[in-house]
């Protein structure tokens, strides 16, 4: 029984299920938006979360354990000089989750996993001509 076990497991060990979320919140927050599936979306939601929450503290102890979880210097700086500065005045619920549909070769269900101020970028901004 699981009883009161938080978490899921995703079909692996922690070390690849640590290394997993490390990987997934960097994307995320590197680039606004990830599309994963919708089981390790869930999972590494509350992550990418306490991660941005770690940026909004901003003291020298929060960035130490943000670089130890996150493992990459470029997107820990990107995290405290410009993403939590962004959420500064919310509470909480920096992303979101928006359902695709399911994946053409094992029916799995995909997802957008993004942060809620996330803004697409058009290849071509409105009033503006093509290349030639």
């Amino acid at each position: 029984m699981r009883h009161a076990r938080a978490g899921k497991k995703l079909g692996r060990d922690s070390a690849h299920r640590k290394a997993l979320y490390s990987n997934l919140a960097g994307a995320l927050l590197e680039h606004g938006r990830i599309q994963t599936t919708e089981a390790k979306a869930k999972a590494v939601k509350p992550f990418a979360e306490k991660m941005i929450t770690l940026g909004k503290r901003g003291d020298l102890s929060a960035r130490r354990k943000a670089l130890s979880e996150l493992r990459s210097p470029e997107v820990v700086s990107q995290l405290f000089a410009e993403i939590a500065p962004r959420f500064a005045d919310r509470p909480g619920g920096y992303t979101r989750i928006i359902k695709l549909g399911a994946r053409q070769g094992d029916a799995a269900e995909m997802v957008y996993l993004e942060l809620v101020d996330y803004e697409p970028e058009t290849a071509f901004a409105a009033g503006s001509q093509r290349p030639a």
